[in-house]
């Protein structure tokens, strides 16, 4: 791509921030974009807590009113952040803009079916350099303060769950909670629609469990308001249907630091995100463009990241996930076998709609098509999660005719499912594909060791349980060990080392 295609996407001369102002329950800041021709446009981004925020959660939210502008650092030559950052906060700002412009290059703005992007500003691959994908936005601060402590009296049996009604959370809050941890179900209300996928899961813990907590923001608006004035995007946006996002990618960072408040108010020690296993040897490297197929902020490397920044700004609270080494296809047995009050509350789905106060998933979207190819593998009847008798005879009939192209699983995983399904129909062509009902082990991507140790065993031992023992990644294979760890020990086995 030449400099002149590059500077095609330049969309805006600066996005500026304004300091954020708490009042009450309700913070605000005004995010301000001006274009290259000077026009301004401004939106009041907005987070309403439950309870009253202070001034000493300022520089929390100075951080998390930063972040969404982070999803259009290729499109931008300046950041003016009109507050003060520390270092670290500065140095963690760099490094996820970095990280998020080379994701929504490859997997947004290269991708040929993005239905969003207008025909004229299609890329031709063979012109990519490495180079294309680099956002070189100006992060400007009002100052540069020294790193100090937000807070070090953290309880490490506390844990934040940043819960969305769907299997990864529920799983994880049923996990420990048998194992006795103190739980904190967390829920990000967004002002649209996905809302309805939560609202389930919501009412079930909002009537249960006295730790449930919820934070509104109206981020999804300003998504939409950044999306009008992107040049490249086609006007009538808001009414194409797809299954992904036209360009956000950076999610679960602002959901987090919107939560900070609460975790450290409430002395939670713990900030835990579903994140469950997904297959990483397929090359991570497009046209020289590291990437992570648009999932960073769900991979290990993330929490290691915000790991490093804790320990500088909050020091004990740590942020790992309990299911990173299992698939969907585990996470749906065992959240069925051992869990079924929480498994019926799932809602799996990017277009729930309502009726007679019931939430009804789509049951054609690929999560909703992915959730169902598990629960019939799982022989889990799906009307009990309030997917339809069509909806089930479609996937079958896709089974049957090998229509499960949009599907956004693994191959491996697939096959597994098919193979389940085939012990129940006709299907002969599913392969059986043994490490997908393993716990897999990989000190890059999915470490059992990032588990604090208080919780690990407890949580091994349960999903030993519905597994097949364990698998390590050896010459891109995943190859089954005879045992992780000796039993009633905290420490693991070594994992494999990678140069």
């Amino acid at each position: 791509m030449t400099v002149d295609n590059r500077e095609r996407f330049i969309c805006f001369s600066s996005i500026k921030v304004s300091e954020p102002i708490i009042k009450k329950k309700t913070v605000k800041s005004t995010i301000t974009i001006t274009d290259a021709s000077n026009n301004k446009s401004a939106f009041e981004l907005m987070v309403k807590y439950e309870e009253e925020t202070d001034q000493l959660q300022l520089p929390l939210l100075r951080i998390a009113m930063s972040i969404p502008l982070l999803d259009y650092g290729l499109f931008t030559r300046r950041f003016i952040l009109d507050y003060p950052l520390s270092k670290s906060d500065i140095d963690l700002l760099k490094n996820l803009n970095l990280i998020f412009g080379r994701d929504i290059f490859v997997n947004k703005i290269m991708k040929k079916d993005n239905k969003y992007i207008l025909p004229g500003f299609s890329i031709r691959e063979e012109e990519v350099i490495s180079d294309d994908a680099e956002a070189k936005t100006m992060i400007q601060t009002r100052c540069v303060t020294n790193d100090a402590k937000l807070s070090d009296d953290m309880n490490d049996n506390r844990c934040c769950i940043l819960s969305s009604g769907g299997k990864d959370s529920l799983l994880t809050y049923g996990l420990l909670k048998e194992i006795g941890a103190d739980v904190y179900p967390l829920y990000v209300n967004e002002s649209g629609g996905h809302w309805r996928t939560a609202l389930t899961a919501y009412r079930y813990h909002d009537k249960h469990e006295s730790n449930t907590y919820r934070i509104w923001t109206n981020v999804d608006r300003f998504c939409t308001f950044m999306l009008d004035h992107l040049r490249f995007i086609r006007q009538d946006h808001r009414r194409i249907r797809d299954n992904t996002y036209p360009i956000r990618l950076c999610i679960f960072p602002f959901y987090i630091f919107i939560s900070l408040p609460v975790l450290i108010k409430k002395e939670i020690g713990n900030i835990l995100l579903g994140n469950e296993f997904d297959d990483i040897r397929n090359p991570v490297y497009t046209h020289g463009i590291q990437h992570y197929y648009g999932i960073y902020d769900q991979t290990q490397m993330f929490d290691e990241l915000m790991n490093t920044w804790y320990k500088k700004r909050i020091g004990s609270l740590k942020q790992w996930s309990a299911i990173r080494g299992i698939t969907g296809l585990v996470e749906e047995r065992i959240l069925f076998s051992r869990y079924k009050h929480l498994g019926l509350l799932q809602r799996s789905c990017h277009s729930c709609h309502i009726k007679k106060e019931e939430v009804i998933p789509c049951g054609s979207c690929s999560k909703c098509r992915g959730v169902l190819l598990f629960l019939l593998a799982n022989r889990i009847n799906p009307l009990l999660i309030n997917y339809k008798q069509e909806h089930i005879r479609r996937i079958q009939r896709d089974i049957k005719e090998k229509r499960l192209d949009d599907l956004k699983l693994d191959d491996d995983e697939k096959n597994k499912c098919l193979h389940l399904i085939k012990q129940n129909t006709n299907n002969e062509d599913a392969d059986n594909v043994k490490h997908v009902t393993q716990i897999h082990v990989d000190e890059r991507y999915c470490d059992p060791s990032m588990i604090p140790e208080r919780f690990r065993d407890k949580i091994l031992n349960i999903l030993e349980e519905y597994t097949d023992g364990y698998c390590i990644l050896e010459k891109n294979k995943w190859v089954t060990i005879k045992q992780h760890r000796e039993k009633n020990s905290t420490t693991p086995s070594p994992c494999v080392k990678h140069p």
